[in-house]
């Protein structure tokens, strides 16, 4: 009996401490659970999170993109303003005008044009034409003169006959009402520069004349025209430009009297000077 009683005295604590360790365990293995679903939906949380910021990310590049895109078209209208029309701003006064103008212009032309700088062109080009066609040509001289416009340059050539005595470069007299009307027309558009060639025949300049070659002569002739169109018509010497271009741009042959009284000519090129014209624009 005692060894018995002994015996349960012994056993006591160990069932005591197994009981109590089972309820630990138990209680350990909620937590663990409880924290395990708690690291699953935190997880799935994370999860979301980086989705929701990986489509913010993506929606900011796009707009990074857009504003990029953007910058560089205003930039590529920037400089492409710059190149074609200088420092220009038209304002809604100027556009008014460049319409009223081109009102006036042949509709099948203009429906051609696709920049600024082309209706430019044929507001300028219509002027002169009506002008030239108008004031230029006299009774009687229609034979002497002739006049193309060729897109946004006009050219009008003079036979020498009616400018030069032969071998001479001093202006005819008698060419004097035709300088004056040419100095009209020319005045009359300040948006435009002048260039005035001198042509001659093949024929040789002869030993002991006042100029050495046809390159000469040719180059003397031109500046005979411009001192003229400056001193006595009021011109503005920076709107002119003289060239000579000797024997080397025929019309016609140079065999024959007809053929080189052809050659022998002056011709005066009209060209239009956009950036003035729209400072002019933008100055009324």
């Amino acid at each position: 009996m005692k060894k018995l009683i002994a015996l349960t005295l012994l056993c006591g604590p160990f069932l005591l401490v197994s009981c109590v360790s089972k309820k630990k365990y138990v209680e350990l293995e909620n937590q663990y659970n409880q924290t395990r679903s708690t690291l699953s939906k935190t997880q799935v949380e994370k999860e979301e999170i980086e989705a929701k910021y990986a489509k913010i990310e993506e929606r900011v590049a796009s707009y990074n993109a857009k504003i990029s895109s953007l910058t560089e078209a205003n930039v590529d209208l920037e400089n492409n303003s710059l190149r074609n029309y200088g420092n220009v701003v038209l304002s809604k006064s100027d556009k008014e005008q460049m319409k009223a103008a081109l009102s006036n212009v042949d509709q099948t032309e203009l429906a051609n044009a696709r920049t600024l700088e082309d209706s430019m062109n044929l507001i300028i080009s219509h002027n002169l034409k009506k002008n030239l066609d108008n004031t230029l040509v006299a009774e009687g001289e229609e034979d002497d003169i002739t006049i193309d416009v060729d897109e946004t340059v006009v050219m009008i050539t003079i036979s020498d006959k009616l400018l030069f005595k032969s071998g001479s470069y001093r202006v005819n007299p008698k060419a004097n009402n035709l300088l004056s009307r040419l100095a009209q027309v020319i005045n009359s558009e300040p948006a435009m520069e002048v260039l005035i060639e001198g042509h001659t025949d093949a024929q040789t300049v002869k030993q002991g004349a006042s100029v050495k070659d046809n390159w000469d002569l040719s180059v003397e002739r031109s500046t005979a025209v411009i001192r003229k169109l400056q001193d006595d018509f009021g011109v503005a010497p920076e709107k002119l430009i003289a060239a000579g271009r000797s024997s080397y741009q025929p019309i016609s042959d140079n065999e024959s009297t007809e053929g080189r009284s052809k050659n022998r000519r002056t011709r005066i090129v009209i060209l239009p000077n956009l950036d003035k014209f729209l400072a002019l624009l933008s100055a009324n």
